[in-house]
């Protein structure tokens, strides 16, 4: 046994001295982002997030929170190729993904990539968009490929999609389904900045432009930093925590927890998937090569938040899944 723990030891320490030398690039990407980006530090570190642990995000927030800002200022630091799309209730699939093109001189088909084919993906009001788009979408950010004609497209990496919807304006739009919004890895909820970065924002957008950004990180730093991400260490009572968490939303009496009337549906197995995950880019932003309690709690919101869902009693009582996930952390023991 104490061998075993010292090898343990000595497997995190070598991780360590990986995260801190593939972790270097991030201070300079968040200075980066913060010549143009004041505040929305929570927006910001959820992207880095997302980027490291290889998962897409979908960020509700009312107009003009800086959402799209930020992610274009993002991919602007990153050698990437960036694309925003807005959804539309006219969008057709083939806006996103491409067609074929008839060639009547040459007789023959050609293949006309669409917008879908870059590495950042802003797909904004996402909600706007019909259902038929939106699976084409969905289809492209699980498998990482694209299916035009009889041809599959492999999508290259790094690839994230990025989705953005306001809470507000409802009519018109095509609300996603449960299970759709389940492929998201984070659901963000962002709020207005506070008085002083207000004032910045005042100031900085009197100001004619914003200063360039510099890309200072390559497509491969990110894929290396992934490849250590996923080595970082995490010991089996974090991973029981993790499991504990989850299994509190499907059965809540087990622990205790006076809410079985308020949750229809529990998280799904992509929320233990992706606690763990997201959990282990958390440390490795922190600067860590192993996971923490902390870590599952600070990002466990942005994971669970779209995966419980609440009964009819509970919107009556207005009980919103977030009040369930909180009260879940606040009970469930933390090693």
């Amino acid at each position: 046994m104490h061998t075993e723990t010292n090898r343990t030891a000595q497997d995190i320490k070598a991780i360590q001295e990986k995260v801190e030398k593939e972790s270097l690039f991030v201070q300079e990407l968040l200075s980066e982002i913060g010549k143009v980006i004041v505040g929305q530090k929570y927006l910001v570190e959820r992207l880095l997030l997302a980027l490291l642990a290889n998962g897409h995000i979908l960020i509700e927030g009312v107009p003009g929170l800086a959402k799209s800002l930020s992610v274009k200022t993002l991919s602007d630091a990153i050698q990437t190729k960036f694309q925003r799309i807005q959804f539309t209730p006219d969008l057709l699939p083939a806006d996103l993904i491409g067609t074929m093109i008839y060639n009547p001189q040459k007789g023959n088909f050609s293949t006309k990539k669409g917008p879908i084919f870059a590495n950042l993906i802003l797909a904004d009001e996402i909600n706007r968009a019909p259902a038929k788009v939106q699976s084409a979408l969905l289809e492209s950010m699980q498998e990482r490929q694209v299916t035009i004609g009889d041809n599959s497209y492999k999508l290259d990496e790094p690839f994230l999609v990025l989705a953005t919807q306001n809470p507000i304006e409802q009519e018109g739009t095509y609300p996603l389904p449960e299970a759709q919004v389940d492929r998201f890895m984070l659901k963000l909820s962002l709020t207005y900045p506070s008085k002083d970065e207000e004032w910045e924002i005042i100031d900085r957008n009197a100001e004619v432009g914003f200063p360039p950004v510099r890309k200072v990180v390559s497509p491969d730093a990110i894929l290396k930093a992934r490849e250590v991400v996923n080595h970082i260490y995490v010991d089996e009572k974090i991973k029981d925590y993790i499991l504990n968490i989850v299994f509190a939303t499907r059965n809540p009496e087990a622990y205790n927890l006076d809410l079985k009337d308020l949750i229809a549906y529990g998280a799904s197995p992509r929320a233990s998937i992706y606690l763990n995950l997201v959990a282990k880019a958390h440390a490795f932003l922190r600067g860590r090569g192993y996971v923490t309690p902390e870590d599952i709690k600070a990002i466990g919101m942005d994971v669970l938040r779209h995966r419980v869902i609440v009964t009819y009693e509970a919107e009556a009582e207005e009980t919103t899944s977030e009040d369930i996930v909180k009260k879940v952390f606040d009970e469930v023991e933390v090693p």
